[in-house]
């Protein structure tokens, strides 16, 4: 029998931030969702792609030292609560974090590492050059990641990556490499019995008005491969991969999320 999969999705963080800073060149401000998928794999358990942000962020002074100094304003993120962390989203749906058998991550910045150290007995999966970078990162692309998201969790069980993958071979979750926007990006496409395949692309764009311009972010860790990668979410669209960022909020509503799933 083939395995079945159930998902749903979370918002772990909003922002509410100038648009430019999302999309170079633009104006205004947007809020944005920080999208978490919230996978039941019949076989392999609950597994998550990405982990928003840590519930320290909740606390205005925590955050001065978890995040860094006015970063919490300069995100736009004083409307977080402690409710809004993924642990205890999961707790609303009737899940336990102990329950998470697998973590997938988009890459590692602070809106989708975040929550790493509430799963301390799962498989945190990962590109290679991701984890590297996240450790020692880039001066220009430093302000993305935390250490704290992931200081103490340097025993935990990381399976590292270097490029696509079938995760179990069974053609149910793939991960596809997505670099640009850092180093080891990655997203995640699955085969669902009734709503076919359903490509997660994190911050592989930001926007999709970005994706349809051709537009990068400011801060991206290398321009041209990101505008590479653009081409290749097309390329996914176009072989019937119906794709979602995780930051674009038409994305998100149009996802299941408040009680809803997909199948």
């Amino acid at each position: 029998m083939a395995p079945k999969l159930r998902l749903t999705t979370v918002n772990a963080g909003t922002f509410t931030m100038p648009k430019e800073g999302l999309m170079y060149g633009a104006s205004g401000t947007v809020t944005v969702p920080s999208t978490v998928v919230v996978v039941e794999h019949s076989t392999h358990g609950l597994v998550l792609f990405d982990t928003g942000v840590n519930h320290h962020v909740a606390d205005p002074e925590a955050a001065e030292t978890y995040w860094g100094p006015g970063l919490r304003a300069k995100y736009g993120a004083e409307g977080f609560t402690r409710d809004d962390a993924v642990d205890a989203q999961l707790r609303r749906l009737g899940h336990r974090p102990a329950d998470v058998t697998h973590v997938l991550y988009s890459h590692l910045h602070l809106d989708h590492a975040g929550g790493m150290s509430y799963f301390p007995h799962a498989v945190h999966v990962v590109q290679h050059d991701e984890l590297r970078h996240a450790w020692w990162p880039d001066r220009w692309t430093a302000r993305g990641y935390t250490v704290n998201d992931y200081l103490h969790c340097r025993g935990y069980d990381y399976l590292e990556l270097r490029g696509d993958v079938d995760l179990f071979l069974d053609g149910t979750v793939r991960l596809v490499r997505t670099a640009g926007h850092t180093p080891g990006h990655q997203a995640m496409i699955l085969d669902l019995a009734n709503q076919g395949r359903v490509g997660f692309m994190g911050d592989a764009a930001h926007l999709k008005e970005a994706l349809d311009q051709d537009v990068p972010q400011l801060s991206d860790w290398n321009v041209e491969q990101k505008l590479l990668t653009y081409q290749h979410v097309r390329a996914l669209a176009r072989a019937g991969v119906r794709v979602f960022l995780s930051h674009d909020p038409a994305d998100y509503a149009a996802l299941p999320h408040d009680g809803d799933t997909w199948d």
